[in-house]
């Protein structure tokens, strides 16, 4: 079983605004939609306790497409974005009639103080592969066929890996005297699988969350009735 990367998390202070843009405006789905009544204890919300959402969304199912969790805090209207990112999740569309893009995210980027430092992280933390190497830049992925104030409302970079092998990269990661922010525990969702996850973060602070796949699949199944739902809050004049 390989890694993979799976998601991009952003805080949003107005979910119906933000759901409209990435549906109405991106062209993508809204593939599940989970309530919870209290903060993550791996603060997958943030540094909030109080009650919040996630809504995935993106241009294909989970399994096979790299995705955005969007996540609302009731009744936090704004965050201090920081400025860790910088055109932080990059987009292609393909418009011509003979052009097909699977999956139109292409990258995500991240503000670094050490370029050699995050990759040698990277490589050897989560055992992803460098290349395109410039001056000024690098990028990573884990095969090659995978195309400063982080403030409240920075998100975190999602990847799944076996279970089995989180232990030995929260470990890794120990050795290495990198922060480890949440120990391998357990997340809950009501009424759908729970799932292994260590949270750490890289030597500028991005936060990384590696979650057990084998679970992950389960949790993260599409969920035709809630998108359904949210197609009639946007297009309410559509049939369906």
């Amino acid at each position: 079983m390989m890694r993979r990367a799976l998601h991009y998390v952003i805080r949003v202070g107005n979910l119906m605004d933000s759901l409209c843009f990435y549906v109405g405006k991106l062209g993508m789905r809204v593939l599940r939609h989970e309530e919870f009544a209290q903060g993550c204890k791996a603060t997958c919300n943030g540094p909030f306790g109080g009650k919040w959402s996630k809504t995935m969304v993106g241009y294909g199912p989970e399994d096979d497409h790299f995705v955005l969790e969007v996540v609302y805090n009731y009744g936090i209207s704004s965050y201090d974005l920081g400025n860790f990112h910088y055109n932080a999740v990059d987009m292609q569309f393909l418009t011509l009639a003979n052009d097909r893009c699977l999956d139109p995210f292409r990258r995500v980027t991240l503000r670094v103080r050490d370029l050699n430092e995050s990759r040698d992280y990277y490589e050897q933390i989560l055992g992803m592969k460098s290349s395109n190497i410039e001056n000024d830049s690098i990028s990573l992925a884990f095969s090659d066929d995978q195309d400063f104030d982080p403030g409240e409302g920075c998100g975190r970079t999602a990847f799944a890996c076996p279970t089995n092998e989180l232990a030995s990269i929260e470990e890794a990661a120990k050795q290495a005297e990198y922060n480890v922010l949440t120990s391998l525990t357990e997340l809950d969702t009501p009424g759908k699988a729970t799932v292994s996850v260590v949270i750490l973060a890289d030597p500028d602070g991005h936060e990384i969350c590696c979650v057990g796949d084998e679970n992950y699949r389960d949790l993260s199944k599409w969920e035709p009735e809630t998108e359904l739902v949210w197609k009639r809050v946007f297009f309410p004049s559509s049939k369906y």
